[in-house]
Formats: structure tokens, sequence, C-alpha cells
């Protein structure tokens, strides 16, 4: 042990004219741990410097902030699977007080720095709770260790997730003091303080720009429309320079007061001052021209995509909602999103579609239909009446409609009209028995299960039956076997595309098969078919699942496909064909005459 270098001295405590100069433990500024000791794999060979690096995955290294001077331990050696843990040698408790810089994830049962005293944990820490979970700001903590003084004492920082879950700690200056450690310095950028901000924007624009930066912790951000809540996202905002910009349509709002607020934003963060007005959406030169911009597939101009959702033909227009994170490289903060195609080849993405209802709720998946008989009462004008169903995730299956070719929604009085321990609700027209079928994932048993209700209006929902053995994201529709008007079979199927056959009465479905293996292909999750093609087709997109790390967009949605069912010699079975409109971008055929192929 040494004394602690003046400088560290007034960053770290109050000094006191009578109290007895601290001691420092340990700063973690070598190369390696010196004489601690280290078991298992989560704490490598000495400290980390300057950040958190991965030797095998260089796109997980993580910018840290709040230690002192170049280095601090960290259980991030190999990413958060590691497990292990890094112990002091024994040391005499000279002192009332110790201070230590502690910071990451907030599993404190299992991720944590202790005080042992005879061999018993005496004293436990971890990452603080007023700052954002996975954190990567190391905050000032305390033990008061009066009671242990003049006996033996060791400091143990332990990482026990593993398998189990993800995490890590970091650990910097851990000091024995007579003085209570606080911050002298509320600026110092070595105990970063975290603060509330907000900033107005008179709205003349439609576009308010918003910094992005990934792989920082997310943040509450507010925003409010002269001073009453319009909605709630965490975003991973860029205190500096942005890795890319989100945009956020305001256009709704032009005249009107709008308030950006930040929880916990960095003090000194220029996030705020950042955020832009413009009529065009920030760096759009290159839209759709990107180094790893899918082509032939759809993708969303900004952020994440995943499930497709409401997809439905209505009056000359493919409608794609699909679940978005328009403030986000990863998955959160879930939307609608929406895109419009006449050909399901050349899409046009259109303002987000549904917006969550409330702070901490999030609009999960869902499907949507045409109400041609007007059977809600709902319809209003001479365009077709949308109706959407998705699950809001703090209040359950919700019904929405849409009088204005789906541009917007307004909210059924009577949501949610389905509660239960599910989500991602599929309608559909059962014409035999005439009213609507929702078929919805349910695992209010325990079991995994899809249900099906009826109602006769889209408002007032009946339970009648469940099947076991489907993962969310149901889809439900009848095809011909071999195109065969007399002979048609319902098929069952959900997000891993995995199917059943059989019947449906309107209120059971009946296998006739096993559960079948669906797509084939890599990366194809939780498809859905569309509502009303006007050929009579069922063609179903799925979602693409493929990373493109270093864009502002992240993810993708399949190809077309039309489903037939086909005759085989172990039963009728589902084919998928890429639709006839791709044909449209062919250019050049090529005959290549008989081929033998062996």
């Amino acid at each position: 042990m040494k004394p602690l270098r003046p400088a560290i001295l007034t960053a770290f405590v109050a000094a006191a004219a009578h109290a007895a100069e601290p001691i420092i433990i340990a700063d973690f500024e070598g190369d390696t741990y010196g004489a601690w000791k280290t078991t298992g794999d989560a704490f490598g060979a000495g400290p980390a410097h300057g950040g958190l690096s991965n030797p095998w995955r260089s796109d997980l290294s993580r910018a840290v902030t709040g230690f002192m001077g170049k280095g601090f331990a960290s259980s991030y050696y190999l990413g958060d699977g590691g497990t292990g843990s890094l112990s002091s040698p024994e040391f005499k408790i000279e002192r009332r007080y110790f201070g230590f810089l502690i910071g990451g994830s907030q599993d404190v049962e299992r991720i944590c720095m202790n005080l042992l005293v005879d061999g018993k944990v005496v004293r436990v820490a971890g990452a603080s709770k007023d700052l954002p979970e996975g954190s990567e700001t190391l905050a000032l903590g305390s033990w008061d260790v009066a009671e242990f003084a003049g006996k033996t004492a060791v400091v143990q920082i332990a990482d026990n997730t593993g398998d189990q879950g993800k995490g890590h700690l970091n650990v910097d200056q851990i000091v024995q003091s007579d003085v209570k450690p606080t911050p002298a310095d509320p600026k110092s950028p070595q105990l970063q303080l975290f603060v509330n901000a907000k900033r107005d924007f008179k709205i003349e624009k439609r576009y308010l720009h918003i910094p992005i930066k990934n792989g920082v912790p997310t943040r509450p951000v507010t925003t409010l429309v002269d001073g009453k809540l319009a909605v709630s996202n965490d975003i991973g905002l860029a205190d500096g320079t942005p890795d890319w910009w989100a945009f956020m349509d305001v256009s709704a709002w032009n005249g009107k007061t709008v308030t950006i607020q930040v929880d916990k934003m960095v003090a000194g963060s220029k996030a705020l001052e950042a955020i832009e007005q413009s009529d065009t959406i920030k760096d759009s030169a290159n839209l759709y021209r990107e180094p790893l911009r899918a082509q032939l597939h759809f993708s969303s101009r900004r952020g994440w995509n995943n499930d497709p959702n409401g997809m439905v033909f209505s009056q000359g227009e493919y409608h794609l909602y699909y679940q978005l994170n328009p403030y986000g490289w990863g998955w959160g903060n879930m939307h609608w999103g929406h895109a419009v195609s006449s050909d399901m080849v050349h899409w046009k993405e259109l303002p987000i579609g549904i917006y969550p209802h409330a702070p901490g709720d999030a609009v999960f998946s869902g499907s949507a239909v045409v109400d041609t008989a007007n059977t809600s009462g709902w319809k209003n004008g001479p365009d077709d009446l949308l109706v959407a169903a998705f699950t809001s995730t703090g209040r359950g299956e919700c019904i929405v409609y849409s009088n204005d070719k789906g541009r917007t929604f307004t909210e059924f009085a009577g949501n949610p009209v389905v509660k239960h321990g599910g989500r991602d609700p599929r309608l559909l027209w059962h014409a035999p028995s005439k009213q609507w079928v929702m078929a919805v994932y349910d695992e209010g048993t325990g079991k995994q299960c899809v249900a099906f209700y009826t109602s006769p209006d889209l408002k007032t929902w009946t339970f009648q039956s469940r099947i076991e053995g489907f993962y969310e994201c149901p889809d439900f529709f009848e095809l011909p076997v071999d195109g065969v008007a007399t002979n048609k079979k319902w098929v069952l199927t959900a997000a891993s595309s995995d199917y059943m056959i059989g019947s449906f009465d309107g209120k059971t479905f009946k296998p006739e098969t096993a559960k079948l293996k669906g797509h084939q292909g890599g990366g194809f999750y939780a498809a859905q078919t569309f509502s009303g093609d006007p050929k009579g087709r069922t063609i179903q997109i799925g979602w693409l699942q493929v990373e493109t790390r270093g864009m502002p967009f992240n993810q993708a949605m399949s190809l077309p496909n039309q489903l037939t069912l086909r005759a085989t010699p172990d039963g009728p079975r589902l084919a998928w064909t890429p639709v006839d409109e791709l044909k449209s971008l062919r250019v050049k055929s090529h005959d290549c005459g008989a081929l033998e192929l062996n």
C-alpha cells in the first residue's frame, strides 16, 4: 500500500486537516494486477486501459467514463460471458471509510465487490442504481468500516454471471480514508454526474434530428407537446459526434412547442444542443445506396426493424406495417413502421403508423384487415375501413381503425379487447360462420399455445379454443391443394414457420398432421401473409434476420413469396414461390436448354 497522490486526493475526498492521510488499496494503473489474484476467465491478465475491448470481438468494444488515470479493473475480458474473481492481498483496516469507483451491470446478486474480514463477507457494493442500467460510467461508492478497525481484510471483485446471464463490473481507485469520500468537484470529469435536462422547439419544419450513438446506455427521452406528454423512448444519445441521425416526424405539431426532456443525461453532453429541425432527412444523399443496404428487400430508412405486421391490400396498395425502433440500431422502442407498394417490389416508407400508448408501453406485433361490410360501424368516408389488432404491452390486445388509407389510426375506446398472457393477434374473416376470428399467441396456461377468439364486430371477443405447440406470431389461412377449390385445407403456422394442416369450423382447429418443417432458409422469422390479395393469392413476407453493423439501419424483410399447398406421397405440403411481380426486375433471360443434374 502507498499514500494517495495529492491529485487523486482532491478528486476523491473532502480532506480534513486533522484526518490521517488516505491509503490507496489499488489504482489499477499497471499492466498487470500485481499481487492481486484472479480465478476464472473474466478479468484477464491485467487492468483495462481507456475502455473495454474484447480480444475475440472488436465490435463489442465499449467506451468507459468515470475512472481515474489510465486503467481500471473489469470483468469484461471475454465480454459478458466470463466468470471469475479478482482478490487483493490481505491488508489491515486502518481508516474508517472505504471509497471506490464502481460501474457496470446492476445485478448485485451475481456481479459485485465484496469486503471480506476473517474470511466472511461483511460489505457488498454494486453498480449505482442512480445510473441507467448498463452504464459504463463509474460512480463513487463507499463503506463505513469503523467496526472492523485493526482487522485483516481482503477486497474481492466477483462476476458469477457466465452463461446464466449477461453483465460485468468495472472498479477503480479503492481507498481507505478517515473522511467519507465525496466528489470534491461536481464538474470533475473523473466523477461524472448525470442531470435531467430539456430543450424547447417551436416546430416550423417537418423533422427533428436526434444524434445517436450505438452501443451506449439508453436514457429516457420524453417528448411533450405544449406541455402534454406525447411519447417516451429509451435512446442511446450521442454526447459528442453521432454514429448516425434519427429523425422524428413532428409535422403534426407544426406551430406548437415541442419539449425534448432527457433523464440522466451526462453533464456536459452536447446531445440536446445538437438536435435540429429541417424539412429533409439529415444525411440522406446516400439513402438506399449505403454499402450494406439490401436492394431487393425492404428495410427501414433509419433504425431497427423486425416482424412484419398489419399486412393488408387495399385500394391498389399493399400495406406493410412492421416492428420499428426509430431511435436505435438494436431492438427497442417498438412502434409500427409503415410502407406501401403497388407491386410488393418497389416500396415507399410512410410516417409511423402506430405509436406507443404511454411511457413504458410498446406496440408489439399484430395484423390488419379491411372491414368490407362495416361490421364494426367505424366506416366514415369513401375509403376502405382498415382495422388493425396489435399487442399493447401495457394493456393487452388492442384494436385501431383507419378511414384514411391506413395513414392514421383511431383507438377503439373499449381497448384492450382481449387481456391474457399472450401477444401477436392475427385477424381474419371466416365466411362460413360469418364472424371475425383472432388467432393469438397464448401462454396464460403455462404452455405455448395459439388461442382462437371470435367476434361479430371486431369489438367484443369470445374465447373458443386453443392448441399447443406454437410460439408467438401466429398466422392462419386456407389454401386449396394443387389449386382444387373443392379440396381446401387450413394451415396454422407461427414465428418459426413450422406448420400444421387441418380443418377449422370457426371455433376449433383440428390438425390432420403433426407439426411440419416450414421455410428452410436461414434468418426467416415471424412471417405473415397479406389479407385481401386482389388475385386471391396467399403471399407471405418474413423478417430477414441480417445484421448491418456500421449502418444507420438494421435488419430487413424477405422477398414476397406465394404460398401453395401441393400434394405429395406424404400428404399436402406448403411450397414457397417468389411472386410474379419480381419478374419486372429482370433485364435479360438465358435459355440453358435441357440439363442433366447428378
